[in-house]
């Protein structure tokens, strides 16, 4: 079995199809449009086959709040090196990414950093 895509609603859908190009080497399809539903769509592939779909319709309602809310966590993007996980680490956090950890060795044995994509969405960089 093999995990299809995960899907994220987001506010700004061209804004974060952009980030994720940008910044993931992410490879985008044509935008899709459900004009009786307003959904809007991309998938974005990335270089192993992993797909996200980011997604956009009316009457979105705002994420949970508190620390440690029920359910997605975060995005894990495997860099391959230290280096590579310092280096985009930077890359974002000039962006205007919050760092809100690392980049450091976990006790589980994981290189990483945690940061925020442009609207919170957590992302877990491992070298």
């Amino acid at each position: 079995m093999k995990l299809e895509h995960i899907a994220l609603y987001v506010e700004d859908l061209e804004a974060m199809k952009t980030f994720y190009v940008r910044f993931f080497g992410a490879a985008s399809n044509q935008k899709y449009h459900n004009p009786r539903t307003g959904l809007q769509t991309y998938f974005l592939s990335f270089e192993d086959g992993a797909r996200l779909e980011i997604m956009q319709r009316p009457g979105m309602s705002p994420r949970a709040t508190g620390e440690y809310p029920l359910g997605y966590v975060h995005l894990a993007f495997k860099l391959g090196s230290k280096e590579e996980v310092d280096k985009l680490t930077v890359q974002l956090h000039e962006f205007g990414c919050p760092l809100l950890s690392g980049p450091r060795l976990t006790g589980d044995g994981y290189y990483e950093s945690v940061l925020a994509d442009p609207e919170g969405n957590l992302l877990e960089l491992v070298a």
